[in-house]
């Protein structure tokens, strides 16, 4: 009955399939993306938490601690300096903390980390990725938190002098 027309898809046919692929695929790139970001910020929380298990070890006198119940000194020092061993006596060069601190300044796209440790206590910060305005703190204290606003220039303080998440 229709033995004169010709085998194949039109013009049009084909675009629309294009499209329909082209629209998806932007679709899965975007989803891609924010579970990116929130896998950013998962890495930033866990290697902040590794800070905190490894100050405990340094407090009580492990990790290349030569004296016990100190976190060592390191006056308040920002972004890449949080992630080298040049901090010293304090707990900032200890060799698991560095790379700790190094991990989450690269998981947070070197955008921002803050760290600072007295005798008695320590925070540390850094920028979430996954939602503008947020960044990640823990502290002598156990806190580990999320925080809201703009990343801090200097942690609070406690009524001992010790530095603490705001």
């Amino acid at each position: 009955m229709y033995n004169n027309r010709s085998q194949g898809f039109t013009l049009i046919e084909l675009l629309v399939v294009i499209a329909i692929i082209g629209i998806l695929s932007a679709v899965v790139l975007a989803s891609l993306n924010t579970a990116r970001s929130k896998g950013n910020d998962a890495a930033i929380q866990s290697d902040l938490s590794t800070v905190q298990t490894e100050a405990e070890i340094f407090y009580g006198g492990g990790g290349g601690n030569t004296s016990t119940n100190t976190y060592g000194t390191l006056a308040l020092t920002s972004g890449s300096a949080c992630t080298t061993a040049a901090a010293g006596t304090s707990m900032f060069g200890d060799p698991v903390i560095v790379k700790a601190m190094g991990g989450a300044y690269t998981a947070g796209g070197s955008q921002g980390l803050l760290c600072q440790a007295t005798a008695t206590g320590y925070a540390a910060a850094a920028i979430l990725t996954a939602k503008a305005g947020t960044y990640w703190c823990v502290d002598a204290s156990g806190t580990a938190k999320q925080e809201t606003g703009t990343f801090p220039t200097a942690f609070s303080a406690d009524a001992s002098g010790n530095p603490v998440c705001p």
